[in-house]
């Protein structure tokens, strides 16, 4: 089998390593992207040809343009696999697939992965526990859902990525206040019990319906607590032997066949109750995971997802056997804040054990890595502490996510 054509879906600014990956591999690779993102570091070497949506939306209006457009080029260019490198592409990628008959994850699947509703109804009806929710689309339901359950509530979208757009609420009449306000919108949106608890990232690979990759991170800020409360985002990997690792990576196995993956990196989170001492099911996504994860799980692995993914990909469509690389443990942490300072001077950060530094205007962020666990919490502590002095700044949560 010769060159394949991959059309890779990428409406924020990511996946520079998939696509360079992808084209080393010998393919014909496509980026259809937000055409606001056209002067983009696209790594234009390895791509063979741009396609422009008007619009990132997933609104049927835009969608509709999408798939003509597609229509249209396809008819002098042929598309072999869907690739759909962002959560807000994974609906635009199953669109494509079952229009235009591609091989990969169908409308039905991409839900479980995408729409927090679907995953929860799902991972409920396996018997995987998730804290109570309900959807937001009949009043007596919603009602008996409040008046059955302990407030705080949060009311989530349920297609937006990470912490954007929720709300949390802490009686029957705000809970109200804000459904009434969400007006004809309402029926995007859930709402469930807030469980106060430790919130774990699973960051995987999943070939031929088996998870073949895994690693195991903790929040020591999660995403939603820096968004509403202005913190530094901190994430550290946890050692394998850690009492709660085995659970985290059965539970994981379960969500990945209750939600019928098949090839794919997936970026999963879990909470581990204060009342119970259980773990639940939060949400996942179909992707590698954000905010720079990837490049920590490569720091404790050795394992590029981005890369990897391309790879298996490849491997699926040509129908190879795919092997993921040995694992090469560490152990690795990350931190990263907004900053007052356009480009902060991170070279007063001299640690031994610094693997990688953010280059972005307006932020901080470093990765550690070390044999001992021990040491990359102490250098987090103290990382955490001088950006708070040096360079934090914090801004509102954003109505949509901005990476």
């Amino acid at each position: 089998m010769g060159s394949l054509s991959f059309l890779c879906i990428a409406t924020f600014f990511k996946g520079e390593e998939f696509m360079r990956t992808c084209k080393a591999l010998g393919n014909t690779v496509y980026l259809l992207t937000d055409q606001k993102l056209a002067d983009k570091d696209w790594p234009r070497d390895a791509i063979d040809e741009f396609f422009f949506l008007p619009s990132p939306s997933n609104s049927s209006d835009s969608l509709d343009q999408l798939i003509a457009g597609l229509a249209h080029a396809m008819r002098s260019r042929p598309i072999d696999r869907v690739v759909a490198l962002d959560d807000f592409d994974v609906e635009k990628g199953a669109l494509i697939r079952e229009t235009f008959r591609i091989p990969g994850m169908g409308q039905t699947t991409a839900r479980f992965f995408r729409d927090k509703l679907a995953m929860r109804m799902r991972a409920a009806a396996d018997g995987i526990r998730v804290p109570a929710f309900s959807g937001l689309f009949h009043d007596e339901t919603i009602t008996r859902f409040l008046q059955s359950t302990e407030a705080p509530w949060l009311i989530k979208p349920r297609s937006e990525a990470s912490a954007t757009g929720i709300q949390k609420v802490h009686s029957l009449d705000e809970a109200w206040s804000v459904i009434h306000r969400l007006g004809d919108r309402r029926h995007e949106f859930l709402i469930e019990q807030f469980k106060p608890g430790r919130v774990y990232h699973v960051d995987s690979l999943s070939y031929d319906g088996q998870v073949v990759f895994t690693r195991a991170s903790k929040y020591l800020a999660t995403p939603m607590e820096v968004a509403h409360g202005g913190g530094v985002f901190r994430t550290i990997n946890i050692a394998p032997d850690s009492p709660e690792t085995e659970p985290l990576y059965a539970l994981n196995i379960r969500v990945m066949n209750a939600f019928g993956m098949r090839h794919s990196a997936s970026h999963s989170e879990y909470i581990l109750g204060d009342h119970d001492g259980e773990l639940y099911f939060l949400e996942t996504a179909s992707r590698v995971g954000g905010a720079h994860i990837a490049e920590m799980v490569e720091a404790a692995s050795g394992i590029n997802l981005w890369r990897e993914w391309a790879i298996l990909e490849d491997a699926v469509a040509r129908g190879k056997t795919y092997e993921v690389p040995a694992d090469q443990p560490q152990y690795a942490g990350l931190i990263v804040s907004l900053a007052r300072q356009q480009w902060p001077d991170q070279s007063r950060f001299t640690d031994p054990e610094i693997w990688w530094r953010m280059n972005r205007e307006y932020h901080v962020g470093l990765i550690v890595r070390s044999g001992q666990p021990a040491r990359i919490q102490e250098l987090l502590d103290d990382y955490m502490n001088r950006i708070y002095a040096e360079f934090h700044a914090s801004a509102p949560v954003p109505d949509k996510p901005t990476s």
